[in-house]
């Protein structure tokens, strides 16, 4: 039988969930153990399910403030099953260590938010507002069947969020070294150049799709786009692939393709790259017989939550329990962040990250455990703060 006492400690529920091989994007029953905790807790579950992908929006109280968990119960693959030191889903504890794929990203920083709230219940009661949780089965994925959708899904139906935490492991060494309070944008693109091909020897009847496609990278590649923004390094467009698939020593080809990402600050804008680059498509395209396409992408712009109450308690509450007075950064790669910024302030913190995605991914028991008192400490802050 779930109760507070029993779900305020965060290991039990941190091994279900991992044992749940929740492989993007099944579910695998992940979602149903978590929602059996939280309906022990009192929250109203309810299941959203975009195509493949389960998704978990549940709800305690429901009176403003709104202070919202979220994260996401999918996983990346395993790999090879034998080239772990302990099965990837039997979620082993061997010498204070918790095995398993997911226990840092980011099952275990689940479990630790609903022990935090079973915590939070115990010592303060009834929380004076109301506590959310935005679960999704698609981070790991596409991330488009999950959160951007879900948070649709919900706001149509009336809910409003005043403020969320993701549960991303935002550390890199040790817990309490970092909260995220903003991501850099993202754009992937795909250029295809299109010639004409031909023998080497008669050029004149060829096109070569090869040196315009150079000179359009050249064109992205040589423009500082940034020297930085207030809390961002500086925007980077990377290279990441330049294929032909011309085997012959004596074709011109007639498509050459290449593939690039940009990471951007608050300097720049989604919109504004992509105009940009349009521009200088059409630059290089001036002058010959070859038609460049462009495929871009913005997979999140870039966002900065403000310094402020919020932000304040998190930082407090870490550094109550770690003794650590984390960096507020925002650096690494994207997450769901970037759809709940358009809702509400969000900021990130989580576990350690250094084995997730790894064979052997695993955490600290004292970690797990560790994080379910921060969490707690953030909830009781955060109803004091925002009465």
């Amino acid at each position: 039988m779930l109760d507070l006492s029993s779900l305020s400690d965060p290991i039990p529920l941190a091994r279900r969930l991992i044992q749940a091989p929740s492989v993007t994007p099944e579910d695998a029953g992940a979602l149903d153990v978590l929602s059996e905790a939280l309906e022990a807790l009192g929250f109203i579950c309810q299941r959203f399910k975009f195509e493949d992908v389960d998704n978990l929006y549940a709800k305690l109280g429901s009176a403003a403030p709104v202070f919202c968990f979220a994260g996401h119960t999918d996983v990346v693959p395993a790999g090879d099953d034998a080239a772990w030191s302990r099965g990837p889903f039997e979620a082993e504890i061997a010498d204070d260590v918790l095995w398993g794929r997911g226990a840092a990203d980011m099952k275990g920083a689940i479990a630790a938010m609903v022990a935090g709230v079973a915590r939070h219940l115990q010592s303060q009661g009834a929380p004076a507002g109301s506590i959310a949780f935005l679960i999704t089965g698609d981070e790991e994925g596409p991330a488009i069947n999950g959160t951007k959708k879900l948070l649709k899904a919900i706001t149509e139906k009336g809910e409003k969020l005043d403020h969320c935490l993701v549960g991303e492991p935002t550390n890199p060494h040790m817990l309490g070294d970092t909260i995220k309070v903003g991501r850099r944008g993202s754009l992937n693109g795909v250029i295809t150049v299109t010639g004409q091909q031909g023998h080497v020897a008669y050029p004149e009847k060829a096109e070569n799709p090869i040196p315009v496609l150079i000179d359009l990278l050249n064109r992205l590649t040589t423009r500082t786009l940034d020297e930085g923004a207030p809390h961002f390094q500086p925007s980077n467009l990377e290279v990441t692939t330049m294929d032909v698939g011309n085997a012959p020593h004596n074709v011109i080809p007639a498509k050459a393709s290449a593939k690039f990402n940009i990471r951007f600050n608050t300097a720049q804008s989604g919109d504004d790259l992509k105009q940009w680059i349009r521009e200088e498509a059409a630059a290089a395209e001036t002058g010959t017989f070859c038609e460049i396409d462009l495929d871009l992408t913005v997979t999140g712009d870039a966002f900065l939550t403000k310094t402020g109450p919020f932000t304040s308690l998190l930082r407090d509450a870490v550094k109550a329990h770690t003794g650590r007075e984390p960096a507020m950064t925002t650096g690494g790669g994207t997450s769901d962040a970037r759809f709940i910024k358009d809702y509400c302030p969000v900021a990130e913190f989580g576990l350690v990250g250094e084995t997730m995605h790894q064979v052997d991914e695993r955490v600290p028991v004292s970690d797990v455990t560790g994080l379910a008192a921060i969490y707690a400490d953030v909830l009781d802050r955060y109803f004091k703060t925002f009465p």
